[in-house]
């Protein structure tokens, strides 16, 4: 644990918590001190992360949740608010890449999968919370965006998934300006090419080979930093200081964090 804890006492939420982001975040989280509910729908990855927390002196929670039933994120929330008694933090991580496709060849039904897991994921995961911070008299929510869908539209087939974080992005300004008079931030990171595995939680259509683009040449590699794609840790940083009481006049910024990627790849 810190010396010099910087979520000391509070209690932080974190969905998507099982692994990439989510999970370096829990882990950052509980290291600055903040006992953390741990949501994820794979039991054993988030009991996982619960076990490294505990094992390093911290506080955890693990909820096998699926955050597109509100009724069961409703009672997550419902058990975490019990055990520590209350909510000060939310971390709406959790999402899929879903469907990647031309647009033409898309099913109705995966395009609503899509947009069902991640932006309604994370609307019901903002509403269930609001009544816990507004009860402490202060808040703060960050939300997970990304470069598709704010600064990159050049990924073929992604218009499903370009389309979920955009709205995602919009709809956390819309609840910034919606929960200041309650002293609850809300802010919204934009990761570029982060070393997680969420190319697992898709499926491409077999149509996105023959998909004709204009031909672009961009510069050798996609992050110019010289040490490449981003880490997981490096976004739970950015996660950790917006959750925290030292960004306690940042609300509504969309922060990308992607090593100057977009300036190369847009």
């Amino acid at each position: 644990m810190s010396n010099s804890p910087r979520m000391n006492g509070k209690v932080s939420v974190v969905t998507g918590a099982g692994s990439g982001i989510g999970r370096a975040a829990a882990l950052r989280l509980a290291e600055e001190g903040s006992k953390v509910a741990l949501i994820d729908l794979h039991a054993e990855t988030v009991e996982k992360v619960r076990g490294e927390i505990q094992a390093a002196g911290g506080q955890a929670l693990a909820l096998t949740v699926d955050i597109s039933e509100p009724a069961q994120y409703r009672e997550a929330l419902q058990k975490v608010a019990s055990e520590y008694g209350k909510i000060d933090t939310l971390f709406a991580n959790a999402g899929i890449l879903g469907v990647v496709g031309p647009i033409e060849s898309i099913e109705d039904d995966d395009w609503d999968k899509t947009l069902t897991n991640n932006v309604k994921g994370t609307f019901t995961s903002v509403k269930y919370a609001i009544p816990y911070l507004k009860e402490n008299g202060k808040g703060s929510i960050v939300l997970t965006s990304s470069l598709s869908g704010t600064r990159v539209f050049s990924q073929k087939g992604f218009s499903a998934y370009s389309t979920s974080k955009a709205s995602i992005a919009a709809f956390g300004q819309m609840a910034a300006f919606e929960l200041a008079p309650f002293n609850i931030r809300v802010n919204i990171v934009a990761p570029g090419t982060i070393e997680t595995n969420i190319s697992d939680t898709g499926e491409q259509e077999p149509e996105v080979e023959n998909m004709n683009t204009k031909p672009v040449e961009f510069p050798e590699g996609t992050v110019p930093l010289p040490e490449g794609s981003g880490k997981p840790e490096q976004v739970a940083n950015l996660v950790l200081f917006l959750l925290s009481d030292e960004a306690d006049h940042v609300s509504g910024a969309v922060v990308h964090i992607d090593g100057a990627e977009s300036l190369f790849v847009g």
